[in-house]
């Protein structure tokens, strides 16, 4: 996992030819392939092609969200399999949420500099009074997938902050 954009494919058939590869989304069509992805405080988003049984797992922080990971993989899902964004399922994981998402000005600047729009950035990057801004990865995130055609009900986020609860998680 590298905070990119770059989408794998993985499936049994490719047995000891299998080489981990340099990404952060998996994508597979094979019932007997089990896909995973590492997370602490980036968010881990699962997704489900309920029509024909195709899965991602993708590694969303904020730098594989400033890249849209989450596009990229509902367009490998696409390409890939004929998977179509009307009938993907999205599990947006426990991650670090907004009110622990304190970011440095530049990476506000980061996201205008790969042409986010304005109105997203003040979205997604929420200002306290003489503060930091505090980045919504699970608002961005979602955004996103909408953006990629995911319908908005078909998008489910889990709400819990990483940070928050450090008695279930870490």
């Amino acid at each position: 996992q590298v905070h990119g954009r770059t989408v794998a494919i993985a499936s049994a058939g490719a047995g000891d030819a299998w080489i981990q590869p340099q990404a952060d989304a998996v994508i597979s069509d094979d019932p007997s392939v089990a896909l995973v992805v590492r997370v602490a405080d980036c968010a881990p988003i699962l997704i489900g092609d309920r029509r024909l049984g195709a899965v991602a797992a993708l590694h969303a922080g904020w730098r594989s969200t400033l890249q849209r990971i989450a596009e990229a993989a509902v367009g490998a899902l696409t390409e890939t399999y004929g998977s179509r964004p009307d009938d993907l399922v999205v599990a947006i994981g426990p991650s670090l949420g907004s009110c622990c998402g304190e970011m440095g000005e530049e990476v506000v600047e980061a996201f205008r500099d790969a042409g986010h729009d304005e109105r997203s950035i003040a979205r997604w990057f929420l200002r306290q009074p003489a503060g930091r801004p505090h980045f919504d990865l699970w608002r961005a995130n979602r955004e996103q997938l909408e953006s990629a055609g995911v319908p908005s009900r078909s998008i489910h986020v889990s709400g819990l902050c990483t940070r928050s609860h450090p008695d279930v998680f870490h």
